[in-house]
């Protein structure tokens, strides 16, 4: 039973703890590597039908729905901002089938499941059906990337999510758009003429919203700082001349218009693509948080046992057959097929659009519509839940799943990391060197590393790297430029903590130093790409040596004096960087020598700074627990001179590998 609030939250109060409540949220989600929405769901359950304390109609007021109404906007408008067609790779043609064959149907069976098992009329159905057709990109994403699936299932699902989000709210949209229509027209034909013209009116004006936003930012017609700002205003006025004439048009208005600015090829995409990820985190959580903290208790009562069996129905019997079905003859493996068969999560945009619809049924007199909400809740649960503890160890089971250990991805084949991936491939951390350089990936060609021929921040690797395997990217070639440049745009994708950068030329610098912001992280012990390759041609060598309780840290560094730490190999197998202020630590007679050479007024600020990071470094040192099981990473000198000519004659003369580069 809830607890009563005694008074209730100002309108500003409200929407502050939405926002802090949602974005909360999908932060302790990060944390304990949780599915946001599940989190999302608890919190804003807590806070309104059990707690009392917040209530969207009570404190919000006749604003929740047009609220929630523009965010479920903004929400498809994203989705259609990530429907690039020339993304979808060899994932086309099966994408395809699960859009133009398996949405229908899947709209289709969703709606019997609807009727059938959960007991509702058919005008419901067929518009909750609709919305069913959503699988949930917000879902499935973080799933993937936990599962590690082999890259053609894991793309399959990824774009079908993407491509499915918008259609199956535009289904729901035209299955709404003729029951309302039909119960306020005198006539069929009255029905389908006011219902044909609206959809006409909103294809128009999302095109042309879509063409006029390309135009006008290509044309430059547009400043950059008012990009974002026009873009979005851009969208809401999509969203409501439509609107006037036919409700809730404006979401398919808003959908078309994203399509088409995502395939227009702008250069200012990646801006606008940011835009639209940040908006999307505060708005599904925004409308998350109402959504649960609007609903009763009492709905969910009244269910009875139909709404499990209509669960059962949609998990078990519509989904694999909307797959199995969509994917006949496709020539996919069967295994592939059973995978995607039986996995189907809902989010966020199926709560969403739901609830919105639910409330709008129930206003025109549908009373089934009222039911909408909670179906659409418990559906969300139990598909998170079910697929969030099984999807991994199914892929495995099918062997369709990838290696459970992090892969690092190397951007650049020179001497240091083909040692580096040699020796990390050795110890079966999976490895990766990208180079658009044909003559620097023979080497690590002829050493038995995997190589891919072309850019990192190109289509073409976008499309055939398995992204998925790999944790940790390291630019290191000779253009620091391009290195900056990689690790800036690759970051937000990685992590910036696991997105890696060898030390620039002059980086140190004053006139050459660079923004915080830009860049990886530092790695390979301050040096610089020439100081690495001579290190490596004058006989230096990467050790990876396993500690023990008998072999402790003190004992590794006793016996390689002037040995570069790197880092070192977790017992999860994870290669994680060791920062320079470790490094000091380990080192602190080179870091006092450095200080030594400094100008005498130099000396004591570069003695502060020294001491803040060998403070945070002792306690990163601390929390890696360098204890039985952790393997070191180093880069260490040749034993004698002989070993050096030795190591550097072998380095020189290099087998040449056989084949073509992929």
């Amino acid at each position: 039973m809830a607890v009563e609030s005694v008074t209730g939250l100002a309108p500003v109060e409200a929407f502050a703890l939405v926002g802090v409540l949602g974005v909360g949220a999908q932060w302790v989600a990060w944390r304990l590597r949780l599915p946001a929405i599940v989190v999302m769901l608890a919190v804003g359950l807590l806070v309104g039908p059990v707690l009392g304390l917040f209530d969207p109609a009570r404190d919000i007021g006749d604003m929740v729905q047009p609220l929630i109404s523009m965010a479920v906007a903004v929400i498809l408008f994203e989705g259609g901002l990530t429907l690039d067609l020339h993304k979808l790779g060899d994932a086309k043609k099966g994408v395809m089938r699960l859009v133009f064959i398996g949405a229908p149907l899947g709209w289709f069976l969703s709606s019997c499941a609807l009727h059938f098992g959960a007991g509702l009329g058919w005008e419901a159905s067929t518009v909750f059906g609709g919305i069913l057709v959503v699988t949930g990109p917000t879902v499935i994403a973080p799933l993937l990337r936990t599962a590690k699936l082999s890259r053609r299932p894991a793309n399959l699902l990824n774009w079908e999510a993407i491509v499915n989000d918008p259609v199956g709210a535009l289904a729901a949209v035209l299955a709404f758009e003729f029951v309302l229509v039909g119960r306020e027209a005198e006539s069929l034909g009255s029905a389908i003429s006011v219902l044909g013209v609206g959809i006409v009116v909103a294809l128009l004006v999302g095109l042309a919203a879509g063409i006029g936003i390309s135009r006008a930012f290509r044309r430059a017609w547009v400043p950059e700082f008012m990009k974002v700002p026009v873009l979005f205003v851009t969208m809401l006025a999509a969203f409501a001349l439509p609107d006037m004439l036919l409700h809730e048009s404006g979401l398919l208005a808003v959908t078309v218009m994203g399509l088409v600015i995502a395939n227009a090829d702008l250069p200012s995409f990646v801006e606008l693509r940011r835009f639209k990820e940040h908006a999307t985190i505060l708005l599904v959580s925004g409308v998350f948080i109402l959504l649960a903290a609007s609903l009763d208790f009492a709905s969910l009562s009244g269910l009875t046992w139909r709404a499990g069996l209509f669960v059962a129905l949609v998990i078990l019997v519509a989904r694999p057959l909307t797959v199995l079905i969509a994917l006949m003859f496709s020539g996919l493996p069967t295994k592939e097929k059973l995978l995607i068969a039986f996995t189907g999560p809902r989010g966020v945009v199926l709560v969403a659009v739901a609830g919105l619809f639910g409330e709008r049924l129930a206003a025109a007199g549908v009373a089934d519509g009222a039911v909408i909400g909670p179906l659409a809740f418990i559906l969300v649960m139990a598909t998170v839940v079910l697929h969030g503890f099984t999807l991994a160890p199914f892929a495995r089971f099918l062997g369709l799943a990838q290696s459970g250990t992090p892969g690092v991805l190397f951007v650049g084949g020179s001497r240091f990391t083909t040692a580096l991936a040699e020796a990390l491939k050795k110890v079966e951390v999976p490895v990766l060197i990208v180079d658009p350089n044909h003559s620097r990936l023979v080497r690590p060609r002829a050493s038995g590393i995997p190589v891919f021929y072309g850019d990192v921040l190109s289509e073409a690797a976008e499309h055939s790297l398995e992204v998925l395997s790999y944790q940790t990217v390291v630019a290191a070639t000779e253009n620091d430029a391009y290195n900056t440049l990689v690790a800036t745009d690759l970051a937000p994708e990685f992590g910036r903590d696991q997105t890696w950068q060898i030390a620039r030329h002059r980086g140190e610098q004053a006139r050459h130093a660079l923004p915080t912001q830009l860049g990886g992280r530092p790695f390979g012990a301050g040096k610089t790409y020439r100081e690495l390759e001579d290190l490596h041609m004058d006989g230096w060598r990467i050790s990876i040596t396993g500690l023990t309780d008998e072999f402790t840290f003190e004992d590794w560094k006793e016996g390689r004096e002037g040995a570069h730490l790197l880092g070192y190999i977790s017992n999860d197998g994870e290669f994680k960087r060791v920062t320079t202020g470790e490094t000091e630590v380990l080192f602190p007679n080179r870091a006092e020598a450095r200080i030594e050479d400094l100008p005498e007024e130099q000396r004591d600020s570069a003695r502060a700074a020294l001491k803040r990071r060998l403070s945070d470094a002792r306690r990163n040192a601390a929390r890696a627990k360098m204890a039985d099981g952790v393997r070191l990473v180093a880069l260490v000198p040749p034993r004698s001179e002989s070993e050096a000519k030795a190591m550097a004659d072998q380095k020189s003369d290099m087998p040449k590998p056989q084949g073509k580069l992929p």
